[in-house]
């Protein structure tokens, strides 16, 4: 199939936005998934806190990843967001399966965001020159994932 959506940046300078792009989809997919494992399986003294916690890094997350999927679009690169290539590409820590302490769940939490913001803070490096508008996307991304990241070393500190 001819390629339906064009872009206004150079050959160059999609490859490089849409690498980066790609990269953040997956990395915010799995995020939303390991977030919510963590939600339905999180049990302690602070279950409930912790489960809201949860709702609102699922929504931030889904977000991202639908802002991330529409500028890759936007650039006229097709997003891969199937399950097989979040598997295989995510730069997340994973998380375990059945109940979960809530203190692991916090901990856990803040090594998948470190993690996140680890890859973001590389792509918005390499996006400087090749496309501006995404790397401005991608700064957003970071400040409020480290917003987050930030309360949530502080319910374990």
């Amino acid at each position: 199939m001819t390629t339906p959506i064009t872009s206004t940046l150079t050959d160059e300078q999609q490859s490089v936005a849409g690498k980066a792009l790609q990269d953040t989809l997956v990395d915010m997919l799995d995020l939303t998934l390991i977030a919510k494992q963590a939600h339905w399986n999180v049990v302690g003294k602070q279950f409930r806190s912790v489960h809201l916690d949860l709702d609102e890094l699922v929504s931030v997350a889904r977000e991202f990843t639908d802002a991330a999927a529409e500028r890759a679009t936007a650039i006229g690169v097709s997003p891969d967001g199937r399950a097989e290539t979040v598997a295989k590409t995510a730069n997340t820590k994973g998380f375990g399966e059945g109940w979960t302490k809530d203190t692991e769940v916090v901990d856990a939490i803040v090594e998948n965001l470190k993690a996140v913001i680890d890859g973001l803070r590389q792509r918005i490096q390499v996006t400087e020159e090749a496309d501006p508008v995404t790397q401005d996307l991608l700064i957003s991304f970071a400040s409020k994932l480290e917003q987050l990241h930030w309360m949530w070393q502080a319910q374990s500190a």
